[in-house]
Order: C-alpha cells, then structure tokens, then sequence
C-alpha cells in the first residue's frame, strides 16, 4: 500500500509538515510495511516558502522586516535553483530570458504582513502597513534571485501595497509633495498622488494567488476582507472610495489602465497584488495550479493507493477550491480511494470513493480543539486500514 499524505495545516495549532508528520508516524506504528509519501500543501500563506523551498532543495534566509504594525519581525525567504523546479511549475512562472537559470525567491507575505502576527485587539487595516514584505522582496533581490514569488495569504493589511512600494522605491506624495513616511491607510487623507518609480533593477514578480476578488465594491478586499482584518461595518464605505481614489492616482502615475483594478485578484491581500501589478510589473499566477506543479502533486497522485488530506474545516465547499479539495477532486478522477481527516468535516454526501471524518467531536470547545488536535489527528490516522 503506498500513501500519500497531503495534508494543509489545521490553523492555530498545526502546520502542514507537522500533520503530514503526525500521521505518517501514526501509520508506521500500524501499518509499519506501508510506503508512505509526505506532500505539504502550501496555499499562499503560513508555510508557503518553507514548503516550497524545501520540496525543491532550496535554502531558506532570514531578515528582520518590519511588521504590519511597525515591530520588527523575523521573515524567512527561500532560494531556489531554477534547475530544481519541476518543469510544469517552471512554464506557469513564465519568465523572461533573463531571468530563467537564476535562483527563484519564494517569499510569503503572511511572515512579513500576517495577520498571525497581530493579538487580536492590535488588528486594524487603517493602521497596517506591507512595508515588511516589500523589504523582504528588496532582500531577495539583493540575494541575486532572478525571479520572486510572493504568496499573499494571510495579510493583516489593507494598503494597496503602498508599504511594499515604498520599500522598493516609490513614493506617496502629499498636496506640497512631500512623501508620506508611513503610507497606511490611517494617513490617506493626506495623500493626493506618488512620485518615483519601483527600483527597474527589481527582478520579475509572480504572486500565487487563488482569489478572485477585485479591488473595490461588493466583492472587493475590504468587503470580503476587512472584517477578519479589524474593520468596523461603518467604516467600509469610507475605505472602499478611499482605496478607489488612490488606485485611480496609482494607475496614472504608472501609466496603467484604471481597470486593472477589476482584474480578478486585484484585491488579493488588502490590494497588494493591485499594487505591485500596478506598479511593478507583477503577474498573477493560480495559486494552487502552481503548488501543485511545484510539488509535482499528479505524479504522486498517480503512485498513491490512497491519498490521506485534511485541514482544520472541510465541507462542501472544499470541493470546488483549493488545497485538500482540490487534492481530493484530483485523487477521485484517478480513481483513487481518499480520507479526510479534519478538524471538522460535515460533507452531508461525500462523492463516491472518499471518507471525510471529523477528528474533534461535535460540541467540543474550540480551544480544547486546538490543544487536542495532534494527538486526535494522529489516533484517527492509527484508525486506518
């Protein structure tokens, strides 16, 4: 029997490593003759950069950033060789000459501008900056990488990625065009265009991104978005024309179309991807199609006798998105047995051929949940057969 564990992490208590980890160490206990293949899946957010960069035999750097609210913050970035990335993940990245052949920086916003990394009462898109992850992009491209590849999950911000720009070289400007140190949102009324330009030596930008959301309205960052983020119901309006209002001056001092900010994804991150499409020349790339290239997933598909995923929610709306859904969807057209195992699993009728179980009982408080699920995660893995 050859397993493959594919599992994304359980938030707020486990990472995909460490579940894939958890249940290979379960299965060996049982089944100790079972071939058994550990995939982490990565989405854009936690652990993006670590996975990627490992699965590809890359090296992992550390710099200190600043963080969405001004603290400094430790923030990994990976280096991989061009050579060592499966050739389908290297067609979506779609780089110029001079680029391909060089290392390819993996970054993750989530380590730079994450949510994580805010206590709960600190979270506030009007106070939160990119300026970290714009730093780290800086980072890489002084490493020598060739390329980047930012994942955006994650984010604690809603700055259009104004922080990010000014770390790598424009400037938001005031009515007497003196630049605005610290372009949050917060400090938006004071802004009435940019100068300047994104350094032009910056490498090409590809960000992985699975979101569909554009930059404004309805479906846009702050009304999908800010809540999570902090944002008060009351103050949407007010964000969304401001958001709008400087999306129209960034994309005329960059010589952009002002519908760039409709383009499907354009509201990924607090705006991020607008930002840098905007201003830097970035590519948005489908996020889990680029994973899964990266990971070389339909090859390991194909070898599995059964594909073991989860995550820490999976209904039946996991189907038709990313990640373990996605891995599950992937798995049944082959014709492959799947178990979920998650944190919470409620699949009324799951398709034929795959087992979703529910690792916590019903009712069990959330933050028993949290502290019990490795050892409830390993014990439903043991359960196998």
């Amino acid at each position: 029997m050859r397993v493959l564990l594919a599992f994304d992490k359980f938030k707020d208590c486990l990472t995909a490593p460490a579940a894939c980890a958890l249940a290979a160490a379960a299965l060996r206990e049982r089944h100790p003759a079972w071939e058994l293949d550990a995939c982490p899946l990565a989405d854009g957010g936690e652990g993006f950069a670590d996975i990627l960069t490992r699965a590809a035999g890359g090296t992992l750097q550390t710099e200190t950033v600043t963080g969405p609210r001004g603290q400094p913050v430790t923030a990994a970035f990976g280096l991989v060789p061009w050579a060592s990335i499966p050739a389908g993940a290297r067609t979506l990245l779609d780089l110029p000459a001079g680029a391909a052949g060089r290392p390819v920086a993996v970054l993750e916003m989530a380590s730079a501008s994450g949510l994580a990394l805010l206590a709960a009462a600190a979270r506030d898109p009007w106070a939160t900056s990119t300026a970290g992850t714009g730093e780290l992009i800086r980072a890489a491209a002084a490493a020598g990488a060739g390329a980047v590849l930012l994942g955006v999950g994650g984010s604690a911000t809603h700055d259009l990625g104004l922080g990010a720009l000014t770390a790598l070289g424009l400037r938001t400007v005031n009515a007497q065009g003196a630049p605005l140190a610290n372009p949050i949102p917060r400090h938006w009324a004071d802004a009435t265009g940019f100068a300047g330009r994104v350094n032009p030596a910056l490498p090409p930008l590809r960000i992985a991104c699975d979101v569909t959301n554009p930059l404004a309205g309805p479906r846009g960052a702050a009304a999908t978005y800010g809540p999570q983020k902090g944002l008060q119901m009351e103050d949407l309006a007010r964000l969304d024309a401001e958001s709008v209002r400087l999306a129209r001056a960034l994309c005329g001092h960059c010589g952009q179309p002002e519908r760039l900010a409709e383009v499907p994804g354009a509201g990924a991150a607090g705006g991020i991807a607008f930002g840098l499409m905007a201003a830097a020349g970035a590519r948005l790339l489908p996020g889990f199609d680029l994973v899964a290239a990266w990971l070389d997933l339909e090859a390991r598909l194909a070898a599995a006798d059964l594909v073991l995923t989860g995550e820490g929610r999976f209904d039946v709306s996991s189907l038709q998105g990313k990640g373990p859904g996605a891995v599950a969807a992937r798995a049944l057209a082959r014709g492959k047995r799947v178990v979920v195992l998650a944190g919470q699993a409620t699949l009324p009728e799951p398709p034929p051929g795959l087992v979703a179980r529910s690792i916590s009982p019903p009712g069990l408080p959330l933050a028993e949940a949290l502290r019990e699920a490795p050892e409830r995660l390993a014990a439903a893995a043991r359960e196998l057969d």
